[in-house]
């Protein structure tokens, strides 16, 4: 059965049918619009979208990773505000002929990233088009927080990391390469899994700055820098391939170098810059979501929280020291 077969109200009432009801006191699915209960009083909101040959390819990921990577990349960017992610509106559009087993797969991949992070799907629409698109609006809660914007970094603050980096680039690669190992590797590309928790942690912790690791952490921290009016130092030294990276840059050889600037096919995990992987996908790879934040120097990190460099007066991004010389990460019209 495809979509066109069920129609608009009967696509809305089949994905309504697979999210589970709406905490007391919220209005979810099935009004004009959804009601939340925000104690703050200052709702953190954001949006973005994936389209299919840009950001998944459906040979490659399965629904429900389509649906975890969707609800994650915009649930990253509430946990980077310092915010508890409450709420997510989800719109779909998609060609009639799209079987309804892979809208319903890609449903329950949102609602159970949506659930990982503790918030709800509570709304959202369908429409017709030529190709997929989804487009998710996420809603958080700070708590009482003030907010932590990427303007805030200072001189000697230190820059630490939580959750992985290069993973997501690295699984691309596999990919593009007709590989499917390191599994750990694909499965990081194809369903991303950032430490939420660690946003409000980082706000509690006295975070002077902090940004989702979506295009790669040299761009990032790029507008890091340029909001502060800093300049941000990356110590390589700091930065230790794992296992699984070292074995997916010894798979795939030269071809992994430089990488394939992801997004032209797939989308959305860059890799490729002057150094070969597996620094170049820890530099330069996207779509791990993982948060970098600025601290004081004299503030005391929890385990998760990876020390990768410093904060300076000056300008832009340098790694070791020096200008990086390569791409800084995934740009779109680039």
């Amino acid at each position: 059965m495809t979509v066109a077969d069920l129609g608009e109200f009967g696509l809305i009432a089949a994905i309504a049918a697979r999210l589970p009801p709406a905490a007391a006191g919220i209005i979810g699915v099935g009004d004009d619009a959804a009601v939340l209960a925000v104690p703050a009083g200052r709702p953190v909101a954001t949006t973005d979208l994936l389209i299919e040959g840009r950001h998944f390819r459906r040979d490659w990921s399965a629904p429900a990773d389509v649906g975890g990577k969707a609800a994650a990349r915009n649930l990253a960017d509430v946990a980077a505000m310092g915010a508890v992610p409450v709420a997510l509106l989800v719109g779909l559009a998609a060609p009639g002929d799209l079987p309804v087993a892979w809208a319903e797969g890609l449903v329950d991949g949102i609602a159970a990233e949506s659930a990982r992070a503790g918030a709800a799907v509570v709304g959202g629409d369908v429409s017709s088009a030529d190709t997929i698109m989804i487009a998710i609006t996420a809603l958080g809660d700070l708590a009482g927080r003030a907010p932590v914007t990427r303007a805030g970094a200072r001189p000697r603050d230190v820059l630490a990391v939580a959750g992985v980096l290069g993973h997501s680039a690295a699984g691309q690669a596999l990919l593009t390469g007709g590989l499917a190992e390191p599994a750990s590797l694909v499965a990081a590309y194809r369903r991303p899994r950032p430490e939420y928790e660690a946003g409000p942690e980082a706000a509690d912790l006295g975070a002077t700055s902090m940004i989702d690791i979506s295009d790669g952490l040299v761009a990032d921290l790029g507008h890091v820098a340029e909001a502060s009016g800093t300049g941000i130092d990356i110590d390589t030294a700091r930065l230790v391939p794992g296992p699984d990276l070292l074995a997916a840059a010894a798979a795939l050889g030269p071809a992994s170098y430089p990488s394939q600037g992801a997004g032209a096919a797939a989308g959305g995990a860059p890799g490729g810059a002057a150094l070969a992987p597996p620094m170049s996908w820890l530099l330069t790879g996207g779509e791990d979501h993982a948060l970098a934040a600025t601290f004081p120097p004299d503030a005391r990190l929890p385990a998760r929280w990876t020390v990768l460099g410093h904060v300076h007066a000056g300008h832009g991004v340098t790694v070791d020291g020096r200008p990086w010389p390569g791409r800084a990460g995934w740009e779109h019209y680039r």
